[in-house]
C-alpha cells in the first residue's frame, strides 16, 4: 500500500510541530461538547438569543466561527494545486460517485435496519408532525437522510489540512459538490423521504456555501497574493503563518461549544435514543470511509488525494441537513434530533478517520528511515 499511495516526504515532516491544540484535538473535542451542553443549560437565554441571530438558518455566530477556521486552511493553498486538479478529474468523480449513487441508499438501508427494524420496540413512541401522526423510529430515520444526502462542503477541508492531503484537489471537490447540491438535494430528498411537499432551504445552501466556503476562499486568495507582493512568501511562511496556525483549530473548538450550547437541551433530554441513533450513523460513516479510500486506491489515486475523497464521503453537511429538518418536521422533532446526533458523532469519528488516513505516512516515514 506504501508504494501505491506515493507519499510526499515533505508533507509527513509537516506533522513533527503540531500544537498543543492539534496534538491532543480528540480529547479538546469532548471537552469543548461538555462545556457547550453545560453553557447552554446553565444560561439558556445566552444560547438562545445567539441561536436565534441567523440569516436564512445559517447562524452567525458559527458562520463567523466557521470563517476563522476556513481562512487559515484557504490562505496556505497553493491555488495553481486547484488549477491543476481540475486536469485530472479522477478524484472529483470518485467523490460524486460516493456521495451521489452510493451514500444516500446506504444510509436508508443502515437507517432502516437499525431504526426502522432492530431498534423499532424501543421507537414506537409517535409525535405529530403538519397534523399527522409519525412514529419516532420513520421520524429518526428522516433525519438520517437528510443528513446522508448533504455532502461536506466546508469542514472536510479542515480534515483535508490535518491529514496532510492534496488541499487544490479538495477544494475542486468542495467546489463541485456544493454545485452538485443544489441540484440534486431537492429531488433526491423527496424522492427517499417519499414527500411530495418537501420544502428545500435554496438560500440556507446557497448562503451557508458563499459563507462557510467562498468568503474566506476570497479572503484567503486576496491575502496571500497581497502578502507575497508585499512581503515575500519567505515572511508569509516563517512570520504570517507561525501566527495563524492555532487560529484554525481553535475556531474549530470554538464552534463545537457554540453549537453544543445551542442544541445541548436535546441530547440531554434524549440520552437513550442518541445511543439508537448513532449507530447506524457511526457505521454509515465508516462504510463510506472504507469504500471511497479503497476504491481510490484502487484507481492509483496518490494518498494525498485518495485520503480527502474518502474524507468528504464520510463526512456530512450537517447545517444543512439541520436546518431542512426544522423546516419539515419543526425544531423538537425526532429528525431535528437526528442531525444534531450527526453533529455529535461526526467530529471525533472523522478524527479517528484521519488518523487511519496517516497511517500508511507512518509507515512511509519509518520506511525512508
Amino acid at each position: 500500500m506504501t508504494t501505491r499511495t506515493r507519499i510526499n516526504p515533505k508533507a509527513v515532516k509537516a506533522g513533527g510541530s503540531l500544537n498543543i491544540f492539534e496534538k491532543y484535538l480528540t480529547l479538546w473535542v469532548f471537552v469543548c461538547i461538555i462545556v457547550g451542553i453545560v453553557l447552554g443549560r446553565s444560561f439558556p437565554s445566552v444560547a438562545e438569543t445567539l441561536d436565534a441571530m441567523s440569516v436564512y438558518n445559517v447562524s452567525i455566530p458559527i458562520a463567523i466561527c466557521l470563517f476563522f477556521m476556513m481562512y487559515p486552511i484557504m490562505v496556505k493553498i497553493d491555488f495553481s494545486q486547484a488549477v491543476q486538479a481540475a486536469k485530472t478529474p479522477k478524484p472529483v468523480i470518485l467523490t460524486l460517485v460516493i456521495n451521489w449513487l452510493i451514500k444516500p441508499f446506504t444510509m436508508v438501508v443502515f437507517a432502516q435496519f437499525f431504526l426502522g427494524y432492530l431498534f423499532a420496540p424501543m421507537l414506537s413512541a409517535t409525535e405529530i408532525i403538519r397534523g399527522s401522526e409519525v412514529t419516532l423510529a420513520n421520524s429518526y430515520i428522516a433525519g438520517c437522510i437528510l443528513l446522508g444526502i448533504a455532502p461536506c462542503t466546508a469542514m472536510v477541508l479542515m480534515w483535508g489540512y490535518l491529514s496532510y492531503s492534496n488541499q487544490g484537489h479538495t477544494l475542486v471537490m468542495v467546489a463541485v459538490n456544493s454545485l452538485a447540491m443544489l441540484f440534486l438535494y431537492a429531488p433526491l430528498g423527496k424522492w427517499l423521504l417519499s414527500a411530495n411537499n418537501l420544502v428545500v432551504p435554496w438560500q440556507t445552501i446557497v448562503f451557508s456555501v458563499l459563507i462557510y466556503v467562498g468568503l474566506p476562499l476570497a479572503v484567503g486568495i486576496y491575502s496571500r497574493y497581497w502578502i507575497f507582493k508585499h512581503k515575500g512568501k519567505e515572511w508569509f511562511e516563517r512570520k504570517f503563518l507561525h501566527y495563524l496556525s492555532p487560529i484554525s483549530v481553535t475556531a474549530l473548538l470554538l464552534t463545537l461549544v457554540l453549537l453544543f450550547a445551542f442544541k445541548g437541551e436535546l441530547i440531554v433530554n434524549n440520552p437513550l435514543h442518541i445511543l439508537l441513533i448513532a449507530l447506524p450513523l457511526f457505521i454509515q460513516t465508516n462504510f463510506i470511509f472504507l469504500i471511497a479510500y479503497v476504491a481510490g486506491l484502487k484507481l492509483n489515486l496518490t494518498y494525498e488525494d485518495a485520503a480527502p475523497a474518502a474524507l468528504i464521503g464520510a463526512s456530512n453537511h450537517f447545517e444543512v441537513a439541520i436546518a431542512t429538518a426544522v423546516m419539515l418536521f419543526g425544531l423538537n422533532s425526532g429528525a431535528a434530533l437526528a442531525t444534531v446526533v450527526g453533529v455529535l458523532i461526526e467530529v471525533p469519528v472523522m478524527l479517528m478517520l484521519v488518523e487511519v488516513c496517516k497511517k500508511p505516512l507512518i509507515g512511509f516515514v519509518e520506511i525512508q528511515r
